[in-house]
């Protein structure tokens, strides 16, 4: 049994959940079970569209298991506290901080290719993605060596034109302890559609996701 994370903020779930609830709390349950898309290597992803179908009761039941609970794919109060236990007061994750995901030229979230408040948004869904990426790696901590960028913060860095970074849905990790084939495993059952390697961190992205990514997978393992 794996003991969730302590609670830091509650997120009010406003009734227990389970195939065939719709709405605003199954896209929030969906953006937090986000990383537990898989069992293993696989190019699925859960998808955010407030619909309890198969695919995210699947993803709640591995939730469920690497956490100790009852593996019923039903959101009850005791596994909405463990989904709790992952978020922080200020809507980042327990254990990432939006900061480390700010654009390395001083600009925050400012001046990518969609609003602030987007790139915020969408670094929070991320964050969600490598708090399961962590655990599947035995929590080990995670260095964001890259996550959102400038426009001119990309081009200064020599980034694809249309990099996932200016977007705030990629970011340039190194786990703690495991190798790059070991965070490349556990990326490839978090729902990540785009998954590259380097010599010393690896990049991963959720370019299928959204309408201004990749409209393809691509893993470059």
């Amino acid at each position: 049994m794996v003991a969730a994370p302590m609670q830091a903020h509650a997120y009010d779930w406003s009734s227990t959940l389970q195939q065939g609830s719709t709405g605003a709390d199954v896209r929030e349950l969906q953006i937090r079970v986000a990383g537990w898309a898989a069992d293993g290597p696989e190019q699925t992803y859960v998808a955010v569209d407030g619909d309890f179908g198969p695919a995210t009761e699947a993803a709640v039941i591995r939730f469920q298991q690497h956490y100790g609970l009852e593996a019923d794919g039903v959101v009850d109060a005791e596994t909405q506290e463990a989904l709790n236990a992952l978020e922080d007061s200020d809507g980042s994750t327990a254990h990432f901080e939006f900061s480390e995901f700010h654009s390395k030229d001083g600009s925050g979230f400012n001046s990518g290719k969609v609003d602030a408040a987007t790139v915020k948004e969408n670094v929070r869904r991320l964050m969600y993605k490598l708090e399961a990426v962590r655990a599947k790696a035995g929590d080990r901590p995670i260095i964001v060596n890259s996550g959102f960028r400038s426009i001119s913060h990309n081009s200064n860095v020599g980034g694809a034109s249309n990099s996932q970074h200016m977007y705030g849905i990629a970011a340039d990790i190194v786990i703690s302890d495991r190798s790059v084939s070991q965070a490349i495993s556990y990326a490839q059952s978090s729902g990540f559609s785009g998954i590259i390697r380097y010599s010393t961190f690896t990049h991963v992205d959720s370019r299928v996701e959204y309408p201004y990514g990749a409209g393809s997978y691509y893993w470059a393992t």
